[in-house]
């Protein structure tokens, strides 16, 4: 073993399999084992941090490594922009305290996180924060947050609400704030990015969950000629800690039935729809923003489904994602409230692009989820169909058939009726 394998080894072994974006000594901690990283053969780093039971730092590491290194071999200028929706978040734009124990200081993490990618690099960029008719001035509490840090000129903080209502661009069949859900704030914050000439738009969270350190690795699938590039969760080369607990055993059904609905989609090998690492190339987010289907949480699918029906050139990434659940909207709001929106807008937005799709399932939806409740009567249980079945087969009919899933529909809702009564 020669020295620098030597010293990958040791970085290897001391490395940590606890990371928390939100702590200030966690993200220290990761740029300096990045930085070391910087003197190890890729194709060894990249080796070891593909090993089994490799720690979690190290493997995070790793990619911020791969990221900032394909950001510095961008040798011609660009302008980019990050956006993020608010509403809710006035906990996580704060720093963790006793009196605020789900603190992220999520504004000056991600200003941080780009500062350290972007130094010394070819890349423009503004990061694009808009309050989606927060009820506790996300909007105002960001520019506050944001004044004392060095790169606070470029953060642009803007409210849906006052851009509303519009007869003309894509927000032109949205009434008012009120009637977003995340999506309306994210194609506002696309529409300034694009008024402002940027070359590529990346959609990410308000909270933690994604280091912003990572944005290399889809900007060099787009250097690479393609105009979307997905970041893909369940790729065996990402890293993902996500609290599944938050679900109940029939969120595989819910998968089931998406699936089959959005068979356009998920045909095509795409199995991450709703992750908030995104890259959108100018003339396909262009074409996107022409005719929105949807305004809700919903959105991620409706985007993909302009995008195939155009034929926009895409791939996926690996990337790390550590999940903030505690003041997350699909738990303030309902977790089933969520996958409710989420079901129903692909209903809608398949029906409205030019893309194969399930009708028969299609009908089901429309007969049998009328509301969150329907799908709290499904949370707790799993139909033997799907009981063993493997995450890639989901969305087969001959798996489990529509006629089959309405019978099991049926069956919960009377069960969880007679529990109510």
């Amino acid at each position: 073993m020669n020295q620098q394998q030597e010293f990958l080894q040791y970085l290897y072994e001391t490395a940590s399999d606890t990371v928390d974006f939100a702590s200030k000594e966690h993200q220290n901690r990761l740029y300096r084992l990045a930085n070391q990283l910087t003197d190890c053969p890729p194709s060894q780093r990249q080796d070891k941090a593909a090993e089994p039971g490799a720690p979690i730092e190290f493997r995070i590491a790793s990619l911020l490594r791969d990221s900032q290194t394909a950001v510095h071999a961008i040798t011609q200028p660009l302008k980019i922009a990050i956006v993020f929706a608010m509403w809710g978040e006035h906990n996580r734009l704060h720093p963790r305290s006793d009196t605020n124990p789900n603190g992220e200081d999520a504004l000056q993490v991600k200003l941080d996180q780009l500062s350290w990618l972007f130094d010394r690099s070819q890349i423009d960029w503004t990061l694009y924060a808009v309050d989606d008719g927060c009820p506790h001035k996300s909007g105002e509490i960001a520019i506050t947050v944001a004044q004392s840090h060095p790169q606070s000129e470029r953060l642009n903080v803007a409210w849906l609400d006052q851009h509303l209502p519009t007869f003309k661009g894509p927000l032109r069949g949205l009434k008012s704030a009120d009637d977003s859900r995340k999506g309306g704030a994210v194609i506002h914050g696309c529409e300034l990015a694009l008024e402002d000439d940027v070359d590529a738009v990346i959609y990410t969270d308000a909270d933690n969950s994604v280091h912003l350190g990572q944005l290399g690795l889809l900007l060099e699938s787009y250097s690479d000629g393609y105009d979307v590039v997905l970041g893909n969760r369940k790729d065996p080369a990402s890293v993902l800690v996500k609290q599944e607990a938050r679900w109940g055993i029939g969120i595989k059904l819910m998968r089931h039935m998406q699936r089959m609905v959005g068979q356009a989609i998920f045909d095509t090998g795409i199995r991450d729809t709703q992750a908030a690492f995104k890259l959108y190339s100018k003339p396909a987010l262009e074409e996107i923003l022409k005719n929105p289907t949807v305004f809700d949480f919903s959105f991620d699918t409706d985007w993909l489904m302009a995008c195939l029906a155009n034929d926009v050139s895409f791939t996926t990434r690996p990337f790390a994602f550590i999940d903030s659940a505690a003041e997350s909207a699909s738990i303030v709001q309902g977790p089933m409230s969520t996958w409710y929106g989420l079901l129903k807008g692909l209903v809608q937005q398949v029906r409205a692009h030019d893309v194969s799709y399930n009708a028969e399932m299609c009908d089901v939806i429309d007969r049998q989820i009328r509301g969150v409740s329907d799908l709290e009567a499904l949370i707790d249980y799993l139909p033997v169909q799907l009981e063993e079945a493997a995450d890639t087969e989901l969305g087969s009919p001959s798996l489990m058939s529509p006629a089959e899933i309405e019978n099991w529909i049926a069956q919960c809702k009377e069960f969880h009726g007679r529990k109510a009564a």
